[in-house]
C-alpha cells in the first residue's frame, strides 16, 4: 500500500494576518495562498511547499470555552519539527509567548506553547 502524506490541517483563528505573521516569524514558513472561504470567511495557507496549516476565520469567532483534550474530535496540539530547538524557543519567547512542558526523551526534545487563540503547538527536535 502506498504511504499517505499529511498535506494540511485547518484551524479557526480570530485574526488570519496576525497568525500568519506569527507562523512566518517563528517557523520560517511562508504564505502560500489567501482568499475567500465558506460562510463569507477568509482562509490562508501558511507553511512550506509540501505542507501547511490552513487558517480559517469567519470574521468573528467564539472564544474557546473548554479544554480540547476533553472534547471528542478536539485539536489537542500541532507538532512542528525544527532543526534548532533553542533557536526556535528564542523566537517564540521574543514573540511574547510562554513555553512550557520541556522534556528530553528518546529520540529527541520538545516543549509547548499556546498562540493568540489558545492553539497549542508542540515544538520538537530530533537533532
Amino acid at each position: 500500500m502506498p504511504t499517505a502524506t499529511l498535506e494540511h490541517v485547518n484551524i479557526t483563528v480570530s485574526d488570519i494576518d496576525r497568525t500568519t505573521r506569527m507562523l512566518e516569524r517563528i517557523f520560517g514558513w511562508h504564505l502560500r495562498w489567501k482568499g475567500p472561504s465558506i460562510n463569507n470567511g477568509q482562509t490562508a495557507h501558511v507553511g512550506t511547499d509540501s505542507s501547511y496549516i490552513a487558517l480559517y476565520s469567519p470574521g468573528e469567532t467564539d472564544a474557546p470555552n473548554q479544554i480540547t483534550y476533553n472534547t471528542q474530535g478536539g485539536l489537542n496540539h500541532v507538532g512542528v519539527i525544527v532543526d534548532d530547538l533553542a533557536a526556535a524557543e528564542r523566537r517564540i519567547l521574543d514573540a511574547g509567548f510562554v513555553t512550557h512542558s520541556h522534556q528530553t526523551y528518546n529520540p529527541g526534545s520538545r516543549f509547548y506553547f499556546h498562540d493568540y487563540d489558545n492553539v497549542e503547538y508542540e515544538v520538537l527536535s530530533y537533532a
